[in-house]
């Protein structure tokens, strides 16, 4: 019960979208769906490879999300593209290395690379400790912004994740 309070007062209070806050489930439950409920912002745009994009003023931000990052486990190393290359939606264009695995980073929409993330080079820790601010990984300049209707949004993400991990 207490578990569940603390985990509906802290989204509340960070604006998260949260499942969990308007369900009845054990704190096993809760705590097993609380990687996705704590990962999803409202404004952002998902997709299935869990990467999240924020466009604002004709570039687009790109991550991971904070659902991907908490699987990954500790990240150190991220391999990222040059500036000037071209990505396309669901195309790869670099790579996470964890102390678990390495994944391949899905591109949300094509476009151009305006600008990569070089501090991720010093600290890819940053994916872990701040995936949504510091963390970010490219830039683009979308090629055609109509393909972000084909993205999740908030509430579709966390349906997402819930079911994902559900399944495993």
């Amino acid at each position: 019960m207490a578990l569940r309070m603390w985990a509906s007062s802290t989204a509340n209070a960070l604006k998260l979208s949260s499942a969990v806050s308007k369900t009845h489930l054990s704190p096993a439950a809760i705590f097993s769906l609380s990687r996705c409920f704590s990962s999803v912002l409202e404004g952002l745009k998902y997709a299935k490879s869990h990467e999240w994009v924020k466009h604002e003023g004709g570039v687009a931000t790109i991550g991971i999300t904070d659902h991907a990052q908490d699987h990954l486990g500790e990240v150190v190393f991220v391999d990222l593209p040059e500036p000037g290359g071209k990505v396309s939606q669901g195309g790869s264009f670099g790579a996470v290395e964890s102390v678990k695995a390495t994944s391949d980073i899905n591109s949300p929409v094509s476009g151009e690379i305006v600008e990569v993330n070089k501090q991720l080079t010093e600290t890819p820790g940053l994916v872990n400790t701040s995936p949504y601010e510091n963390g970010w990984m490219i830039k683009v300049k979308p090629a055609s912004p109509s393909e972000l209707d084909n993205l999740l949004g908030p509430s579709e993400y966390t349906k997402f994740c819930e079911e994902e991990d559900a399944a495993h």
